[in-house]
């Protein structure tokens, strides 16, 4: 089976090193999970996210020249879906404009009058 970027792909970690675990790979081959690519968190010890004979889903982030392969778990992992960003139940932006519109100037009205009636006070 041929690797390429991009894809995604099962292994079993084979080795954890403070800098990451090394995965092998269908063929195998075996690949490194770079420590930052571990987890979406900050990850300060690989043993607190993965032990030897965890299986599991990796991306192949990079192929380099000399034929290493740099892997990925937490860009293998589906992105989540962003909710639609206008419900039947909200309020238009051109509307809340026209209502802050009319807010703002009843506001300024009521400011200018405030301040006439201190100034004919005197």
């Amino acid at each position: 089976m041929g690797l390429a970027v991009g894809s995604i792909v099962e292994g079993i970690v084979t080795g954890i090193t403070k800098f990451g675990a090394f995965v092998e790979l269908p063929g195998g081959v075996t690949g490194l999970v770079h420590i930052s690519e571990v987890a979406d968190a900050y990850v300060k010890d690989v043993k607190d996210y993965l032990k030897e004979t965890d299986k599991v889903t990796v991306k192949v982030v990079n192929i380099d020249e000399k034929g290493k392969i740099g892997l990925s778990i937490k860009q293998a992992k589906p992105k989540p879906v962003a909710p639609p960003r206008n419900p039947k139940n909200e309020i238009p932006f051109e509307d809340k404009l026209a209502k802050f519109l009319k807010d703002s100037n009843e506001k300024l009205t009521a400011l200018k009058r405030h301040q006439e009636g201190k100034k004919s006070g005197r």
